[in-house]
């Protein structure tokens, strides 16, 4: 089985890699099939949860590896990250705006909470899928870059980098479809988004894999991009909301567990 797999092409590998990582954030994505009904104070934890989840990740397994690699690449670090963090941010903004603007255009039936919680989901589900790019990208990079290899712990390198990331997406799954049950979606609509946030990993996979010279350039912008996009999420959405909570000492509390939890991973699995 290992030699069949060996012999294909490495944009085929790479697919077969973050199918193991898309049905990873599946998996976390399950979690409201567990919950009968939403409570508020529950939902209120996973969403200061979430936003943990998401910062711990902006910096371990975007921002630092940002870094690690314009320096490899013999680019300019800090102007490299700042750009493509604030272009991120700055997206974000002007999503955020955009989506108000398009909102109030709305029907008079559809109150200001309801807005906002459309709004929240939106943006949240797009930051996810969009840190998910560079993500599946490094994996495509990592499995293209095996034919100029001549170490023969390359690939298991490439496999060690993919379950990583794969252990990483099952609290981004739960950080996506938690909040959306929280706004009132149904547990198969929440899953549904939840796990749609990590299909463009194969996607981005296969493209990096076929695009390794030209897309290695360009990872280090996009990894500090999508992190500037979930550091606005959670400044905006997750961390403001998670606080109306009467128990907002408590909700504080859980997002340092999901900056935890998130940190231990990145970091043992880094």
């Amino acid at each position: 089985m290992v030699d069949s797999f060996l012999q294909l092409p490495y944009p085929a590998q790479a697919l077969c890699a973050t199918l193991v990582t898309w049905a990873l954030t599946a998996l976390g994505a399950c979690v409201v099939f567990l919950m009968r009904s939403p409570n508020r104070n529950v939902m209120d934890a996973m969403l200061g949860l979430a936003g943990g989840v998401m910062v711990a990740a902006a910096f371990w397994s975007l921002l630092s590896p940002a870094i690690e690699m314009a320096e490899s690449l013999q680019m300019i670090p800090w102007l490299t990250v700042l750009v493509g963090f604030m272009g991120g941010g700055i997206l974000l903004f002007w999503g955020d705006r955009l989506f108000t603007h398009l909102t109030e255009k709305r029907a008079l039936t559809d109150t200001k909470q309801r807005k906002n919680g459309l709004k929240r989901c939106a943006m949240l589900v797009f930051s996810i899928t969009l840190h998910n790019i560079p993500e599946g990208m490094a994996i495509g990079v990592a499995f293209g870059s095996l034919a100029y290899a001549l170490e023969s712990s390359a690939l298991a390198g490439a496999w060690m980098l993919a379950v990583g990331i794969g252990l990483q997406n099952l609290p981004e799954g739960m950080a996506v479809s938690l909040p959306l049950r929280r706004e009132g979606y149904s547990p198969r609509q929440a899953f549904f988004y939840g796990q749609l946030s990590g299909v463009v990993e194969p996607i981005a996979a296969v493209l990096g894999a076929l695009l390794v010279l030209k897309v290695r350039t360009c990872l280090p912008f996009l990894l500090a991009f999508a992190a500037g996009a979930m550091i606005y999420v959670v400044v905006e959405e997750l961390i403001p909301e998670s606080q109306t909570n009467e128990n907002k000492d408590w909700m504080a509390l859980f997002t340092l567990v999901g900056f935890s939890v998130m940190m231990v991973l990145d970091v043992a699995l880094g």
